[in-house]
């Protein structure tokens, strides 16, 4: 067993740009582990700043000034922002407002509703019925402290979003300004060999500019083609369960599944099984399926080549690891796992060896 494990270590870290590769991703994720919380404006500024990069580098190549372009982009899209922000916010606050002002009608309409399966469904005992009505009132209770705790905390968080409001574009300003500057000085800092580390981190940064500017507009998109059919059918709550509609494409597969429990509910209770509910479910249904077989290949195209199996794997490890940040680079993080995996030297295999001795004589 000592000679199998021996072999494979020498194999695999055989090259040392394979141990300073292991090095440098060990001690990334060891600060993001241990200082992730502290990070989260640094982590916002650079999401943005993937997401602006685009429009910028388009105005570059029409010979505009790099200072200028950047000012403009964070303007427009600051603006656009504020926008969102006091357009949306007071519809949702009153829509959620309203929603917990029905919450007890919507409860003692699911208990009584409840009550009757035992009628409906002779193998549903009585038993049943009010073990599953206990777990409920728990977790509504649950909910309820928790909701009062946020309430609480509300004050340190409106502070803590306040430093976001004004941290976070100086910090974007400057990643963009400064790219070359910041690029140029951290690999100043690396080894002069690292043929390696640069075929990992030129399919990244692709993948992951992509991939931001995707979501960004997958989102955008989903939340108001939701909107749109929620407000046609008279739903309630149309732009509060848009705009979760919206979000939950940063969860793929598991965020559509959740999100489908409150349209559901607000649907039954609001017209019960008849037509209309049908309706809704079978025109959500289609918008989701929109969203995955057009839409998303349409913005994803030739981005993420990932199994759905390992997009999820991603999503529950780095979620559970770095919470939001976590599920909002799954993809990306896995797209890193599976760029070194391919690019990692495999002395001892014929391909190895074949490029090795290609990249010697090219030498």
């Amino acid at each position: 067993m000592k000679e199998v494990i021996g072999g494979w270590l020498r194999k695999r870290f055989s090259d040392p740009q394979a141990v300073i590769l292991t090095i440098l991703l060990l001690a990334g994720f060891t600060v993001i582990v241990v200082a992730g919380e502290m990070l989260a404006p640094l982590l916002a500024s650079i999401v943005i700043a993937y997401l602006l990069e685009g429009p910028i580098c388009k105005l570059e190549r029409l010979g505009a000034p790099r200072l200028l372009v950047v000012i403009l982009v964070l303007v427009l899209f600051m603006a656009f922002l504020a926008f969102l922000f006091f357009a949306l916010l007071p519809t949702m606050w009153q829509q959620m407002t309203d929603l917990f002002q029905e919450l007890p009608a919507y409860i003692s309409r699911g208990q009584q509703a409840l009550m009757e399966l035992p009628a409906h469904y002779p193998f549903i005992s009585q038993v049943q019925v009010e073990e599953i009505m206990t777990v409920i009132r728990t977790e509504l209770g649950g909910l309820g402290q928790h909701i009062l705790s946020i309430s609480l905390s509300s004050l340190a968080g409106g502070i803590t979003l306040l430093v976001y409001l004004v941290l976070v574009p100086v910090l974007v300003f400057f990643l963009l300004k400064d790219k070359e500057e910041i690029v140029e000085w951290i690999t100043s800092h690396l080894p002069p060999q690292r043929r390696l580390l640069n075929e990992v981190w030129e399919e990244l940064d692709q993948q992951l500019g992509n991939y931001v500017r995707g979501k960004f507009w997958e989102i955008l998109i989903v939340a108001v083609a939701s909107y749109l059919l929620f407000a046609f059918m008279a739903l309630k709550y149309a732009m509060l369960l848009a705009v979760l509609v919206g979000f939950s494409v940063l969860v793929p597969y598991i965020g559509a599944a959740v999100v489908t429990v409150p349209i559901a509910v607000v649907g039954y209770f609001q017209w019960g099984l008849d037509s209309q509910f049908a309706w809704l479910m079978v025109a959500y249904a289609i918008l989701q399926a929109l969203d995955g077989n057009v839409l998303v290949p349409l913005l994803f195209s030739g981005v993420v080549n990932l199994h759905p199996v390992a997009i999820i794997a991603a999503v529950l490890f780095f979620g559970g690891i770095w919470g939001f940040w976590g599920v909002f680079f799954a993809i990306p993080l896995a797209t890193l796992v599976s760029a070194v995996l391919r690019a990692w030297p495999h002395h001892g295999d014929e391909g190895s060896e074949i490029g090795v001795t290609e990249e010697k004589r090219a030498s």
